[in-house]
């Protein structure tokens, strides 16, 4: 499970940032990504900050650039399967609210790695009628084999946007599912809150301290 953390940490990184600039509502979803992806990369490749690891303008960039195209309550939703009915409103915006933190920081320590990725696109496979697709990719690198990405994303009123992804074969949501699930079994709804709140407490914790 540590390398597939890291893979995907990796792989969001890379997919989630080309998701960077407002467009229009109109445009595919691979075509947004390609028209993107060139642009974005080169800010995390060439700036001197995020290269160096600073947590402010990495959480800073991610914030700005990245989760206005992820849809937070779906990917939640899907994580937390079955009982995300059971929650109540307010458990459900605090889940939603920790698991976005949560993804922050994944996003965060990933993007200090960026060197040399270049992504390569695969024929998007839908009709123009279509409100959910999945873009298929592979990232290059000068070492090691391609990985391959996909991405799922959904058309709503304000545009498409990303709820899932896929690393070598392991869907993101899949991965939180299972977390989710024990966390629930072990204190309810309100233990899996706790659990979300704890681990980003840690993680901004190692945050400070490298500042």
């Amino acid at each position: 499970m540590n390398m597939l953390s890291k893979l995907l940490a990796i792989a969001l990184s890379v997919s989630a940032l080309t998701f960077a600039s407002a467009a229009s509502a109109q445009e595919a979803p691979d075509a947004l990504v390609k028209r993107i992806s060139d642009d974005v990369l080169n800010t995390a490749k060439t700036d001197k900050d995020i290269q160096a690891g600073n947590i402010s303008r990495i959480v800073s960039l991610v914030e700005e650039k990245i989760l206005p195209y992820v849809d937070s309550e779906r990917m939640t939703s899907l994580a937390a399967g079955r009982y995300w009915r059971q929650a109540t409103p307010e458990q459900q915006k605090q889940l939603i609210t920790e698991f976005r933190s949560l993804l922050i920081y994944t996003y965060s320590g990933a993007l200090s790695q960026v060197r040399d990725q270049k992504i390569e696109y695969k024929p998007l496979r839908a009709d123009p009628a279509d409100t959910e697709v999945e873009v298929r990719s592979q990232v290059i690198q000068s070492r090691g084999e391609p990985i391959q990405l996909s991405y799922r994303l959904e058309k709503l009123a304000n545009g498409w946007k990303l709820y899932d992804v896929n690393v070598m074969g392991a869907w993101l949501v899949e991965a939180y599912k299972g977390t989710f699930q024990s966390e629930i079994n072990k204190g309810g709804i309100d233990g899996l809150i706790k659990s979300l709140s704890d681990k980003n407490k840690q993680l901004a914790s190692r945050s400070s301290a490298k500042k």
